[in-house]
């Protein structure tokens, strides 16, 4: 997405352009405006990430090399503060999910720190409907105060769902 790109731009990429946020996105840009014929496309992803993306590029004729850049590993536990801040009744009133595996990681350790039960006075905020789905869907057979997701698949949509500053 644009946050992306603004930190390519910033590392001195000079052609940089942004998709919508989403793989679906990034495929039909790079159909629209690269050959390929021009040569193979570098696909840097983490483990786990980028296969759709991979196959839906090589569908469209380019040649992909799909290549691992990180690793995200999920916590053992919540960490001490946010421990303390969820057991602290009204401090913690949104999470916010980046992605399917963030979400449900953070909702395991919630279940394991037997905290489930503050998502009844928690929101969950969701970069897109996928990552609600696995938010929600985790939890059960608890359920959020509420659940809502960003209008766009971005860090700012995502950020904008906390109100004015």
């Amino acid at each position: 997405g644009e946050a992306t790109a603004a930190e390519a731009r910033a590392r001195g990429f000079a052609r940089v352009e942004a998709a919508a946020g989403d793989a679906a996105a990034l495929a039909g840009l790079a159909a629209r405006t690269l050959d390929p014929a021009a040569g193979p496309l570098l696909l840097a992803v983490g483990e786990g990430y980028g296969a759709d993306l991979a196959a839906d590029l090589r569908a469209r004729g380019f040649r992909v090399l799909r290549r691992i850049a990180y690793a995200a590993r999920p916590a053992p536990a919540l960490p001490a503060e946010a421990l303390a801040a969820l057991q602290r009744d009204g401090e913690v009133v949104a999470v916010l999910f980046f992605s399917p595996r963030s979400a449900r990681c953070a909702m395991s350790l919630l279940k394991a720190a037997g905290l489930a039960e503050t998502a009844a006075r928690t929101v969950a905020l969701a970069i897109s409907p996928r990552v609600a789905e696995a938010a929600t869907r985790v939890l059960a057979p608890l359920a959020w105060h509420a659940v809502r997701i960003a209008d766009r698949p971005d860090q700012d949509a995502l950020l904008a769902l906390l109100g004015p500053r």
